[in-house]
């Protein structure tokens, strides 16, 4: 089905009235946008930051399931994603803001005070839904407030707002790892996310759906729900567990990966000719380009969050560096992807275009990543810090562009529903990114260490050998350099893995068409409330 006929079969309600774009933004809508920006922060500074400091964690809480204090986090906000956009569509854009960031520093106090690895790993999870919510639902607000054809330039703001958290994360990570204080990685989430709740409440003054509480739980579609966060459970727990814990013909790892796929493809039949309230209507990817843009978002975070969080295992196991140094190490692709998304905005904003920047960006993403797969332990440092600067380039131009070809061809009033599952798209594929990275690293290590050094950890576990990173540069020679060795070539093959992963992208960019970018925003949200009024219905 071609976009424009896609176009004209969808709902064009008439209790949404869409209005065109008035051009020059008020105070009130920057104060706004500056409350939204801060809110992502948060996320932004949680991404970068973590990664550098998780073998710092995982030997001071004597944990063994390091990859879970990563996917905890992605599986949390992934599950929430689909049910934020019919939480910001039926309890009004506000309320659902609000709840996100409280969840998100609940979160946050939990995981700075934990004692054990468990103890973290469930404080992530409460943290991942408060972290997912921010992005899906700051992500509607803009797309309410800002036409398609002008968001590329805020955009870019957002990019800044990125770039600025990417670039200090790493940094503030290594520095408190390196000092023994990673928990105010966590507690600095609190003086942060109250301005931004604070700024929430005073600014961000949209329209609220009128209605009684239990008529708005009524229009959640809680079968959906359960569907995908069950499902998207079981395939987390399959991909953490595979080749690890378990082999991958275990039934412990096949058992949750089948029913958790064959679950995620009943939710979509059920949301396509079932379900009364959808969360995922059919119509927002019943076109080519709109589902083009949706598995080019897929892909994206796949290997730029493997690469947050292995290549600092590159540089403290094959480099020796600190937890300090690898952040540093590190921003080269942390710094340029804010920059990136800056200019990739920008670029859409002047030639409402956005085809060639992801052609380019897709090339430069699939330069960046098959290089890495040529870097040894004894690569020059210059080198691996370098190469995912291209890499980074290629990523940020994607994360801000791959919006539009969804967008571009649906109507304003399926912003909530479109981004909503454009967030989760990007979420589950981080889940994949760093699942898969645990996995690939696991196996390899289990394979190319010296047999010496596996006898030295109790029971061969080789996930404990995570957290003997922090050690490698006390283990005598020769078995140090056969140790870093491996640990390079096991890295390499992650790179090489991600490279097959990558061409679907490229190939799913080749169906997407090249759309006019709509100049309209829906008055639902950003006029006085008055369809509500009117109708005195609630509209989902």
């Amino acid at each position: 089905m071609s976009a424009s006929k896609a176009y004209k079969e969808l709902d064009l309600s008439e209790s949404h009235s869409i209005e065109s774009s008035r051009g020059n933004k008020d105070c009130y809508f920057w104060l706004i946008f500056a409350a939204l920006c801060l809110a992502l922060f948060l996320s932004a500074l949680e991404l970068t930051a973590v990664s550098t400091a998780l073998p710092v964690i995982v030997n001071d809480l004597k944990g063994l399931q390091f990859s879970w204090v990563g996917t905890a986090y992605a599986l949390a906000s992934t599950a929430f994603l689909p049910m934020s956009g019919g939480i910001a569509e039926i309890f009004g854009r506000r309320i659902a803001i609000v709840i996100a960031l409280i969840t998100f520093m609940i979160g946050s106090a939990l995981c700075g005070s934990a004692q054990t690895m468990n103890w973290l790993i469930a404080a992530r999870v409460v943290q991942g839904m408060g972290g997912g919510g921010i992005l899906s639902i700051s992500s509607i607000i803009v797309s309410d407030l800002v036409p398609l054809a002008e968001r590329g330039l805020y955009n870019s703001l957002i990019g800044l707002t990125w770039a600025i958290a990417c670039a200090f994360g790493p940094l503030i990570g290594g520095v408190l790892a390196e000092h023994g204080q990673w928990r105010w990685l966590f507690y600095l989430n609190l003086p942060i996310g109250g301005c931004a709740l604070l700024s929430v409440y005073l600014f961000l003054k949209l329209p609220t759906p009128p209605g009684r509480v239990i008529d708005k739980l009524q229009h959640m579609d809680w079968l959906g729900n359960f569907i995908i966060i069950s499902s998207t459970t079981s395939v987390v727990i399959g991909l953490t567990w595979g080749g690890v814990q378990f082999s991958w013909s275990s039934s412990k790892v096949l058992v949750p990966l089948i029913l958790g796929l064959s679950g995620i493809c009943v939710f979509f039949i059920y949301e396509f000719r079932y379900a009364k309230n959808p969360i995922v209507p059919y119509t927002i990817i019943s076109n080519r380009t709109s589902c083009s843009g949706y598995i080019q978002t897929f892909i994206t975070p796949i290997p730029v969050l493997a690469m947050a969080y292995y290549l600092p295992v590159y540089y403290q196991a094959c480099k020796e560096a600190t937890a300090l140094r690898s952040g540093i190490l590190l921003l080269g692709l942390a710094v340029m992807i804010g920059p990136a998304v800056i200019v990739g905005g920008i670029s859409v904003k002047v030639t409402q275009k956005y085809r060639p920047q992801l052609w380019i960006a897709w090339g430069l993403v699939m330069v960046g990543t098959g290089a890495l797969t040529t870097t040894q332990a004894d690569s020059p440092t210059a080198l691996v810090v370098g190469i995912p600067v291209i890499a980074g380039a290629g990523a940020g131009v994607l994360y801000a562009v791959t919006c539009f070809p969804v967008l571009a061809p649906l109507p304003v009033t399926s912003n909530a529903h479109a981004i909503a599952f454009f967030a989760f798209c990007r979420a589950f594929a981080g889940v994949w990114g760093v699942a898969i990275g645990a996995a690939i690293l696991q196996n390899e290590l289990q394979e190319r260490l010296p047999s010496a050094f596996l006898d030295s950890i109790p029971k061969g576990n080789v996930e404990l050998a995570y957290s003997i990173i922090v050690t490698i540069k006390d283990i005598p020679q020769p078995m140090r350099s056969q140790v870093q060795m491996a640990f390079a070539a096991a890295i390499a093959v992650i790179w090489k893995a991600l490279l097959g992963i990558l061409a679907i992208g490229v190939m799913a960019s080749t169906m997407m068409e090249g759309l006019a970018l709509q100049s309209q925003t829906d008055d639902k949200w950003t006029g006085t409330g008055d369809k509500w009024a009117a109708t005195g219905k609630i509209n989902v």
